[in-house]
């Protein structure tokens, strides 16, 4: 993992790298080919914990639009990501993201002071 392991996944302690796309974490794949990934966010969905990472290429761009979404928990400080193998709880994940997404494109439609 890179920059992963001293970021908090939701950029309070590192928010000005995370806003600037800084903070990436490398994935091993079963077949041993790594992806570097942008974390989008941390969030929770139905009473657990979960990841959403933005597969990029060599060039640092997302060329099709790809999530990753993964299982998340911190074992002794140190990330862990975990398949999502059910399809129910995949569901609940995605749900929760796609709240995520809703609520950033709120927060960029509607100024915080306009809220009030």
């Amino acid at each position: 993992m890179s920059d992963f392991e001293t970021c908090s996944g939701n950029c309070e302690g590192c928010a000005e790298e995370c806003s600037e796309g800084g903070a990436t974490i490398t994935l091993t794949l079963d077949n041993d080919e790594t992806i570097e990934c942008s974390i989008l966010t941390v969030y929770e969905a139905a009473g657990k914990n979960y990841i959403a990472l933005l597969p990029l290429n060599e060039q640092g761009i997302n060329e099709d639009g790809e999530v990753f979404i993964y299982r998340f928990h911190e074992e002794n400080g140190v990330p862990v990501l975990e398949n999502i193998e059910d399809d129910d709880e995949y569901e609940a994940a995605s749900d929760g993201f796609d709240e995520w997404l809703d609520s950033m494109e709120y927060d960029e439609l509607v100024p915080a002071e306009d809220e009030e």
